[in-house]
C-alpha cells in the first residue's frame, strides 16, 4: 500500500475532534528504507496539528520541505561529531550550514548535542560533551542566533543512582561532576535539562512486580512517597519527580526538565513482555490525555509537562530487538500502528491526574499498604537503586537506546 495522506488526515481529524488547541510535537526518526519523502510528511504533520518536530540530525531535505510551515525544529549533532564540535571553527561551520542557512523560513529552535553520552561510560566521549555544547553555543552567539536557538543534550534515566522513593532521587556519584557542569551551562543559557524515560523497560524487566496499570496510566492504587506523602499513580510521574529531587539535591531546583523521549513498543520479541499494540495504545493515549490537561507532577503540580513521545513512524532498519523497530505511532504507509481512538474517550479509563495532595488513605479493592511498593524492586520502579553505595542497573530494563529521540505532545484519545 502506498503512503495515504488522505486516509491519515481523516483519521487524525477524527482523533483531534474532541479537544482542540493542544500543541503536537513529533519525533521524526528516519532509520528506515520505506519512509515517505519529507514533502509528503508535511501534510501529514499539518493534518495532526503538529507544531514541533525533532530530528536526530539536520537533514536538509526535511528542513527544506518544512520551510514556511511554522513547525519548530530541534536538530541534532550525533555523538560521533562531538570531538569535531570542540573546535570553534568547525562548530561555527556546522551551525552556519545546518541552522543559519534555513532560518527564518524553517523555525529551528534548539540544537541537541549528543544523546545519552554520560551513560556510555566512555570518558573520551563524555569529556567532549560540555566543550562541544559550549562551542556550539558560542557559534550561535557569534552569529546572533542565541536568542532564538538553544543548546541541550539528552540523558538516559540511568544517570540516576537512586530513584526510590522519588524524594530520594540522586544522580550517580561518578557522574555528579559532569552533570553539575552541564547544569551550569543550562543555567547560563536558559536551556532545558533533557531526560529519556521509559517505564516500559522497568515493566519488561520484572512484570511480576511492576503493575501493568501503574506503567500504563490506568486506574490503580498507586504509591505514596513516605517522605513527601505525595501520591503517585503512574511510574513516569514518579520518574520525573525523582529527577526533580536529584536536581534539587545538588542545588539546581529551578532547572526546567524536559522528557525528551518516552514511548511504548507495539511489537516485540518473545522475551519482550508487554510489547503489544493494546499496551502501546494505552500508554501513548493515556499519557497525552494527561499532558493535555496542562497539569504537572505531584512534586511540581503547577509546571506543565514537557514530554516528547517517540515516534512518528516504525523504523525497519533500527538495530536491536524487535521492539526497537516498532515504537512508531504510524506505519510507513500512514496507517496507525494500532487504534488511536475515535469515540468513547473514557472507555480505557485513565486517572484524571496524579494527585499532588497527600494520600487520603481511602479504601481500595487493591491494598495500598504493602510494605514493598511496586516501585521499590531493583528490577522494578526505575531498575536503578543504590546498594551500599554501589550502582545496581538491570541491563534488561535499561537498554541504552541509540535510536531517534522522541518528540510529541500528541492529542490522542482512547477507544
Amino acid at each position: 500500500m502506498g503512503f495515504s495522506i488522505k486516509y491519515f488526515a481523516v483519521v487524525i481529524l477524527v482523533i483531534l475532534s474532541p479537544v482542540t488547541g493542544t500543541s503536537i510535537g513529533v519525533n521524526y526518526g528516519q532509520i528506515a528504507d520505506n519512509l515517505p519523502p519529507p514533502e509528503k510528511v508535511v501534510p501529514l504533520v499539518k493534518s495532526m496539528g503538529a507544531t514541533r518536530l525533532k530530528l536526530y540530525d539536520a537533514d536538509p531535505r526535511v528542513l527544506k520541505a518544512f520551510a514556511n510551515t511554522n513547525v519548530e525544529f530541534i536538530v541534532s549533532v550525533g555523538n560521533e561529531y562531538l570531538a569535531d564540535m570542540k573546535d570553534p571553527a568547525k562548530a561555527q561551520a556546522w551551525v552556519k550550514t545546518n541552522v543559519q542557512a534555513y532560518l527564518p523560513a524553517t523555525k529551528i529552535t534548539c540544537i541537541a548535542v549528543g544523546n545519552e553520552v554520560l551513560t556510555f561510560n566512555d570518558t573520551s566521549l563524555s569529556n567532549n560533551l560540555l566543550p562541544a555544547m559550549e562551542s556550539v553555543y558560542a557559534a550561535l552567539v557569534s552569529l546572533h542566533l542565541d536568542k532564538q536557538v538553544s543548546v541541550s543534550t539528552a540523558h538516559s534515566l540511568a544517570i540516576l543512582e537512586t530513584s526510590y522513593p522519588p524524594s530520594a532521587g540522586a544522580f550517580r556519584r561518578d557522574l555528579v561532576d559532569c552533570i553539575t557542569q552541564v547544569l551550569d551551562f543550562h543555567c547560563k543559557t536558559g536551556s532545558y535539562f533533557q531526560i529519556n524515560a521509559y517505564p516500559y523497560f522497568a515493566y519488561k524487566a520484572n512484570p511480576k512486580q511492576v503493575p501493568l496499570d501503574y506503567v500504563l496510566f490506568q486506574p490503580n492504587p498507586g504509591n505514596v512517597d513516605p517522605v513527601t506523602n505525595l501520591h503517585y499513580d503512574n511510574m513516569l510521574y514518579a520518574q520525573i519527580d525523582a529527577v526533580h529531587s536529584a536536581l534539587a539535591s545538588i542545588g539546581y531546583k529551578n532547572v526546567c526538565v524536559q522528557i525528551s523521549e518516552t514511548g511504548w513498543p507495539s511489537k516485540g520479541d518473545g522475551d519482550e513482555v508487554g510489547a503489544t499494540p493494546d499496551n502501546a495504545r494505552k500508554y501513548n493515549c493515556n499519557l497525552i490525555k494527561l499532558v493535555s490537561q496542562k497539569k504537572g507532577t505531584p512534586l511540581r503540580p503547577n509546571t506543565n509537562l514537557n514530554i516528547y513521545v517517540f515516534a512518528l513512524f516504525n523504523e525497519n532498519l533500527k538495530p536491536g530487538p524487535t521492539s526497537e523497530r516498532n515504537y512508531g505511532l504510524f506505519k510507513p504507509d500512514g496507517s496507525p500502528s494500532y487504534p488511536l481512538g475515535f469515540a468513547g474517550i473514557n472507555a480505557v479509563g485513565t486517572n484524571s491526574s496524579s494527585s499532588s495532595s497527600p494520600a487520603t488513605g481511602t479504601g481500595s479493592s487493591t491494598s495500598t499498604s504493602s510494605s514493598t511498593p511496586a516501585w521499590s524492586s531493583p528490577d522494578g520502579y526505575l531498575s536503578i537503586t543504590s546498594d551500599s553505595g554501589r550502582i545496581q542497573i538491570s541491563l534488561k530494563s535499561l537498554v541504552l537506546r541509540l535510536h531517534t529521540v522522541g518528540l510529541i505532545s500528541l492529542l490522542f484519545y482512547q477507544l
